[in-house]
């Protein structure tokens, strides 16, 4: 399938952000056409609810995708992650395993935060 407009593919994923005393697990909801991050949020857990939140956010600003892309982290194959899309009309898309290129646009944008904020700055907690 060819991407070729906003809000026809989305595709999310999760991270974790070291700090000096641990680390934050971040989730980034992304348009595939624009590249724009529409939703993200910081957890110190990674229960599904902490996924769910961002993407009914993004969904309510700017109107569900055609198609949701992520990978089988347990937090997309869980009943709220799934139930959200099903009933905003979203076709789930899974990435098969050891498959990171399925979902490159999002794979590439980590590059930017790590690059820029976690490994150049001394990040001292979560605030």
């Amino acid at each position: 399938m060819w991407v070729d407009r906003p809000n026809q593919a989305w595709c999310a994923d999760i991270k974790f952000v070291p700090f000096k005393n641990g680390f934050l697990y971040l989730v980034v909801i992304m348009d595939w056409a624009t590249r724009k991050v529409l939703s993200w949020k910081l957890s110190n857990t990674m229960y599904a609810d902490f996924c769910v939140a961002p993407l009914n956010e993004a969904i309510v600003k700017c109107g569900p995708p055609e198609i949701m892309n992520v990978d089988q982290r347990s937090q997309f194959a869980g009943l709220a992650w799934k139930t959200t899309l099903t009933e905003a009309g979203v076709r789930i898309s899974i990435d098969m395993r050891r498959r990171y290129l399925d979902n490159i646009f999002i794979e590439r944008w980590w590059h930017s935060p790590h690059e820029k904020a976690t490994y150049l700055k001394d990040i001292r907690d979560g605030f």
